[in-house]
């Protein structure tokens, strides 16, 4: 098992976080100040160019913390925030980069990279979450849960079909194509966000991915607007998902 070390610790307006390290691979914790003991965790993936504490999951996790009580994790994926990039990292955000600016579909170019970085994600989450698991505030025996949109559907989802430990899980805004077969073994409790408007992803690829979703439970949240234009609304009804699945009463703030 590979070991988790803190490196660093700050703590703002009762939610405590912690830098660490797991088999290398940098990451962020974070906690209530006074957590009660064995509270549940959910691990995010953040989305494509971001990192770990890009603002979108500082939010989420302080939405977590404050009205739940989570814990709440997320390591950089590879080539993003504090990791190094490779060369194939590089000719794939350069071949996203010239597609952009022909004007051409970026959807192939993000399936095929994503695709690559989750081979390396998926192995580095499920130590992660045995490394985290060993935290006596967090445990084995608690509920887990996992949130991802974009890229972090890329690596949440064949993370999420493989790991028995996650419990429910939001998802959306990404291609079925390699996902899908994936989708097709997850059983849990699944919220789903899309885009009708989105400029880069289809709305029936969109659908489709939702549709391949095996989970006798799951629920298809669509907004009007573009890809980035994603509601904040989106994660207080996410934030109401996990703690009614993870077995917290939530009050979220206004």
């Amino acid at each position: 098992m590979k070991s988790l070390h803190f490196t660093a610790q700050s703590s703002v307006d009762g939610m405590l976080a912690r830098d660490f390290t797991v088999g290398g691979v940098p990451g962020v914790l974070w906690s209530p100040v006074s957590a009660a003991d064995r509270a549940p965790l959910v691990l995010m993936g953040h989305g494509g160019g971001n990192h770990k504490k890009h603002p979108a999951m500082s939010g989420r996790a302080e939405r977590l913390v404050d009205a739940c009580g989570f814990h709440v994790a997320v390591l950089d994926a590879p080539g993003h925030g504090d990791r190094p990039r490779t060369e194939h990292d590089e000719r794939e955000i350069a071949a996203l980069f010239a597609a952009r600016a022909a004007g051409e579909p970026e959807g192939p170019i993000v399936v095929r990279y994503n695709a690559h970085l989750a081979e390396q994600a998926v192995p580095e989450h499920h130590a992660l979450l045995d490394a985290l698991q060993q935290l006596p505030e967090i445990g084995t025996a608690g509920p887990v849960g996992y949130w991802g949109l974009n890229m972090g559907t890329a690596i949440g989802v064949p993370f999420v079909a493989a790991e028995p430990r996650i419990t429910a899980a939001v998802f959306g805004q990404h291609w079925p194509h390699a996902l899908a077969e994936h989708a097709k073994r997850i059983t849990i409790p699944i919220e789903f966000d899309l885009q009708w408007d989105d400029e880069h992803l289809a709305r029936h690829d969109g659908l489709a991915l939702f549709d391949a979703f095996a989970s006798p439970e799951k629920s298809l949240h669509v907004n009007a607007g573009k890809h980035k234009e994603l509601p904040r609304f989106e994660a207080d009804s996410a934030v109401r998902f996990f703690a009614r699945h993870l077995g917290t009463v939530v009050e979220v703030r206004a």
